[in-house]
């Protein structure tokens, strides 16, 4: 009889470390305790995550928040290591440990061809991290999926926002968003 192979988010860091994945050509995450492949970016994706970075970067205080683009963020109890796309995190050095649910204020997702799995898995996995606010940028829909107020492993308070409308992150309320800049492609 075989069963699949459960990896703790420690043994993964080891393998990580140990270079077990190095010459892999694909895009890994731990989730729940199982490895999953990632699609490749395509150029919208990217140009999506290039916006927010932007963005963010320009709308935060860098002696509060430090915006990091897809680096791992650990969640043990979870059994997972997302890398979530842009992450707004309390300010600090991270060279020792990865950040964690309690230092994240805003994770984001750029969703083109991963939507289901994000409004899906990846919304669960955040509640219950107790990520305190959570966008899926929904590349095909030119729309925001908010997710705030998470309370026993499902967020209260969701919403989409739409072109033509603006939002500002729980963190930083002076920094807005306008979705038809990012949406445009210009």
């Amino acid at each position: 009889m075989s069963t699949a192979l459960h990896l703790t988010v420690e043994e993964y860091h080891r393998m990580v470390l140990r270079g077990a994945f190095d010459q892999l050509d694909r895009k890994i995450e731990l989730i729940r305790g199982e490895l999953r492949e990632m699609n490749p970016a395509g150029p919208i994706h990217d140009d999506l995550i290039d916006y927010l970075n932007d963005w963010s970067v320009r709308s935060t205080d860098r002696k509060k928040v430090r915006v990091s683009v897809q680096s791992a963020l650990d969640l043990a109890a979870q059994e997972s290591r997302p890398e979530p796309d842009l992450k707004w995190i309390r300010a600090g050095r991270y060279r020792n440990r990865h950040a964690s649910s309690a230092d994240t204020l805003l994770a984001i997702e750029v969703a083109y061809s991963s939507l289901q799995f994000d409004l899906g898995e990846k919304v669960k996995l955040y509640a219950e991290a107790e990520i305190v606010e959570y966008w899926i940028v929904d590349a095909e829909g030119e729309c925001v999926h908010v997710f705030r107020a998470p309370k026993a492993g499902q967020y209260m308070d969701r919403s989409v926002i739409h072109r033509g409308q603006t939002i500002s992150p729980l963190a930083c309320p002076a920094a807005v968003l306008n979705l038809d800049d990012l949406f445009s492609g210009e």
